[in-house]
């Protein structure tokens, strides 16, 4: 196509798309004049015409577009657009947007702000008028203050300045790394909000992967920023358009996206922060972030050390160097913790160590299997194969029971706190809920319930999910994936294992939500109090990331489309080679058929018009030549993972014949046998006994038959693929069922230990020593004059200081000074102090505590600190916590010389030095 031809065909298609009228001169002007000066000595003037200028209700410019022929790299009207952009700000006094494009690729240029970048589509006129807005109104990052209501932590507003440092750097990807239950989402709720207010973001859009997970970021929205319009509201499917925050799952996002009807410009929002960013995400969604052209921040709790190299790649961060990452172990070990610990018992049983076989199963069992018609010298399933091959329900059923032992109750000792049960399958929870019901009648069924994604029950105002949160019960909730992240849930006491995990990242995000502490102002009244928290471990997790840090690296997978026509283009490949024209030309055909099928609204698509234009082209494939097949391979192949909409079963069945006929055409014997038996083994699978499959009756047994192979030929492959792919969607229908032996043998334990697994490695005699000690003075109150005055008020000498310390040192030799100033980490407090805390007269505060208590406090106070100037503060609070005590002179040399050469005086201005100083000195008073 010729400029005009792609003009008239593609480009005022695009802008219609875009909600432009190309025929009305009130919005779109077509060769618009435009006067520029020469650099001649004497200055003239020439006029030149800019291909379309995009006005503003104000009948102003508000952006040029420079149009270039399909054959051309748009790249070319770069400079030229540049110019007419800058020939217009001396006119009008205002820089409009810049846009070049051949009709395939588009690329957007925010002049003075932002380097070009290709974008799917152009924007509408409110998205110009918004961008403009944007580019007016913007204030300075550095002077806008935090919502410390919002995100008060030292570490939170620490992350918030150093997105908003970034962003006036002219980065537009960011990726936060934060532990779970460090309050990522409040960050980004409070960024959101200064972002709004200095005018740097009028629309947000919030990405979760799971529903649950939607409906919690909605409701903290709404909780934080109440007067901002959000979506959706209760009942709304379609989105609107009227709204400033946008809540959604991926999978609504990317439907959204692909709808041929979409009309939500790809210019649409400001900022898209990505909730748990790691590789499947955008594997499968990749297009959703793709298609908007705006600020991107990613969020995940995963450890720094195992993010993949993808992911960095996608914000733009080198690896292993996020732009703010706060760990598991920061959180836990700060004073006071903004995390809980955990503690981790391992229980084992004798089937997951030995297995089920004839030698594991007692005497009694095997009657009872030989009373059902089962042959114990036929049961032989190894450990590994429980909830795979195998389900016994004497291991679940032991499992349920140890969990009810071991497991930390409520106040009253009796029921277990809240709860999660990680399982395999809704099979496995389904037992699991139902072992709790015989087992413990008396909670009327109440106790336990089984959370998964598909059940429509478990969501909104009243739903199972929300039982669980808000009400005394269930207090179990058994889940298959559901609850494995995101869900916040703060007085969660025991998490319980009952399945393998082999993702290091899924792992630690399954721990996370057992790690928030409890909110003072918000405590349940069956869970009053939470230092730490119970992981049952019932499958070797713990030891099987000690051995394997990061786990099981997954293979990428290749799509299914993606492999079938990879063989399609293989073949072309063969018969050209071989001088068999007739077959590549009719794969050539049917390549050409798969490509036209695409997914037109897809935005891979969409962004690959230049190359899909290329292959159209009836030349292309008339002179196919080695570039061509790596141009097939590397630029078109990577095209067919948009393919959704098909019957998968048929495609899977169509390609196996492929490569079949493949090795045929090639003479690998030994691989087209190989490939052969396993079509064999699928055509058998038919069911005969089913009407659509029987008329192929004759094709099926051919099929079956040596003879029908010996005598192939390549129009055949084609017939058996055409006649059976079809019928492949029917072999599961008819034979259904999950393939797992049930079960129901008596299981033993093994082993029940505790772990030391934890960012400390800490002892959990810890939290039980505290509860022996405040027992123990408990139950001497009522008979120990000298307890009973210092609980009274009363003063009392050291001599009856020293004869108190020797009767509890009797009752118990482990209640020692010593002891009590490490286990409540207070090396200064002395006996009494620890038994006045212990009776609630007064609560003992460590020198840590306070000292990082008044830190926080300063930092939250001062609001418009620089990330620079938010290390320096943690760096004296450390210092000060090491040394107990600083001097005015100490804070210009190292280790403040590190961050700055010159310390304190060079990045804090004289009157905020006089600040820090009044603060040293209140720190070690």
């Amino acid at each position: 196509m010729n400029e005009a031809q792609t003009r008239k065909r593609l480009i005022d298609n695009q802008l219609a798309f875009a909600g432009w009228n190309i025929t009305d001169q009130t919005q779109v002007v077509e060769e618009y004049s435009v006067i520029s000066g020469t650099n001649e000595p004497h200055t003239t003037y020439n006029t030149t015409f800019s291909d379309y200028v995009l006005l503003g209700k104000d009948g102003k410019p508000l952006a040029v577009i420079e149009a270039k022929r399909t054959s051309k790299n748009a790249e070319i009207g770069r400079e030229q657009a540049k110019q007419y952009s800058l020939d217009i700000e001396k006119e009008s006094g205002e820089l409009p947007f810049c846009f070049y494009t051949n009709g395939l690729d588009i690329y957007f240029w925010d002049l003075g702000n932002y380097p070009p970048k290709k974008v799917i589509g152009f924007p509408s006129r409110d998205d110009l008028e918004r961008y403009k807005f944007i580019r007016k109104r913007k204030k300075p990052l550095a002077a806008e203050l935090i919502n410390t209501d919002i995100a008060g932590r030292d570490y939170q507003i620490q992350a918030i300045r150093k997105v908003m440092e970034s962003i006036e750097q002219k980065r537009t990807k960011f990726l936060l790394v934060m532990a779970t239950g460090t309050g990522k989402t409040r960050t980004c709720i409070a960024l959101t909000d200064v972002l709004m207010r200095a005018s740097w973001a009028e629309r947000v859009l919030f990405l979760v992967d799971r529903i649950a997970l939607r409906d919690q970021a909605l409701e903290a929205f709404k909780e934080h920023l109440p007067n901002e319009p959000t979506w959706p509201k209760r009942g709304e499917k379609s989105i609107a358009t009227d709204r400033r925050i946008y809540v959604s799952t991926y999978p609504t996002m990317l439907n959204i996206v692909r709808d041929e009807e979409n009309t939500l410009s790809s210019h649409f929002f400001d900022l898209i922060v990505i909730d748990e960013s790691h590789r499947s995400i955008y594997n499968t969604y990749q297009e959703v972030l793709e298609y908007f052209n705006t600020i991107t921040l990613g969020l995940t709790a995963t450890p720094t050390d195992v993010i993949d190299h993808n992911t960095f790649q996608l914000f733009e961060c080198e690896d292993g160097l996020p732009t703010f990452a706060y760990s598991y172990k920061e959180a836990v070990n700060n004073i006071p913790p903004y995390l809980c610990n955990f503690q981790v018992m391992k229980i084992h049983t004798k089937f997951q160590d030995e297995g089920i076989n004839k030698r594991t199963v007692s005497l009694e069992d095997q009657k009872k299997l030989l009373y059902e018609g089962r042959d114990i010298e036929e049961i032989n399933y190894e450990g590994e194969q429980l909830e795979k091959s195998v389900r016994n329900r004497g291991t679940n059923a032991l499992i349920v029971r140890e969990f009810m032992e071991e497991s930390i109750k409520d106040s009253n000792g009796v029921l277990p706190g809240k709860s999660i049960f990680f399982c395999q399958s809704i099979a496995q929870a389904r037992q699991i809920e139902e072992i709790f019901e015989k087992l413990y009648p008396e909670y009327n069924g109440e106790l336990s319930k089984v959370l998964v994604s598909d059940d429509p029950r478990v969501y909104g105002k009243g739903g199972l999910l929300d039982q669980f949160k808000m009400n005394d019960m269930p207090r179990i909730a058994i889940s298959v994936d559901m609850l494995d992240t995101g869900v916040d849930v703060r007085e969660l006491v025991n998490l319980v294992f009952a399945k393998p995990v082999f993702s290091y990242t899924k792992f630690w995000q399954m721990i996370g939500r057992g790690t928030r502490l409890l909110e003072p102002t918000a405590m349940k009244p069956w869970c009053t109090e939470k230092d730490n928290f119970l992981i049952l471990d019932c499958w070797d997790n713990f030891e099987y990331f000690k051995l394997n840090p990061k786990g099981k690296e997954n293979k990428t997978q290749i799509p299914l489309p993606v492999r079938f026509a990879s063989i399609r283009i293989d073949k072309i490949e063969v018969a050209l080679e071989l001088d068999e024209k007739d077959i590549a030309f009719k794969e050539i055909e049917i390549l050409r058929k798969q490509l036209a099928q695409l997914p037109q609204e897809s935005v891979a698509i969409q962004d690959a018009q230049s190359a899909i234009f290329k292959v159209r082209k009836a030349e292309f494939w008339e002179t196919l030549e080695s570039k061509s097949f790596d141009f097939l391979r590397d630029i078109i192949l990577p095209l067919f993972r948009t393919v959704s909409q098909v019957d998968f079963k048929a495609m899977r069945f169509k390609k196996d014949v492929l490569e079949t006929s493949l090795a045929f055409l090639e003479k690998d014997q030994e691989r087209f046998e190989i490939l052969k038996e396993d079509i064999q083994e699928q055509v058998a699978l038919l069911p005969l006994s089913v009407n659509t499959v029987a008329k192929e009756t004759s094709l099926i047994k051919k099929a079956l038959s040596n003879k029908y192979w010996a005598i192939i030929d390549d129009p055949t492959f084609d017939i058996l693929s055409k006649k059976l792919a079809p019928l492949m969607r029917y072999i599961e229908k008819v034979s259904g069922g999950s393939g797992i032996d049930h079960l129901n043998l008596k299981d033993l334990v093994t082993t029940k230990e505790f772990v030391e697994f934890g960012p400390q490695h800490e002892s959990v005699s810890i939290s039980r020593y505290r509860e022996m000690v405040e027992e123990k003075i408990t139950e001497m109150l009522d008979r120990n004059p000298i307890l009973q005055k210092i609980k009274n008020g009363g003063s009392i000498t050291p001599q009856e200081a020293e004869e108190l310390a020797e009767e509890l040192y009797n009752e118990d030799p482990h209640i020692t000074e010593a002891l009590l100033q490490k286990v409540y980490k207070n090396q200064h407090a002395n006996f009494i102090q620890f038994i006045k805390h212990v009776l609630g007269i007064e609560v003992l505060e460590s020198f840590e505590e306070t000292v990082s208590k008044k830190v926080a406090a300063f930092i939250t106070k001062q609001t418009q600190l620089t990330t620079r100037q938010i290390e320096f503060l943690n760096l004296l609070r450390d210092y000060v916590i090491e040394r107990g005590q600083i001097h005015k002179r100490n804070l210009l040399e190292a280790p403040f010389t590190v961050i700055h050469p010159k310390g304190i005086q060079g990045i804090f201005t004289p009157n905020e030095i006089k600040e820090i100083v009044t603060l040293t000195e209140q720190l070690v008073a």
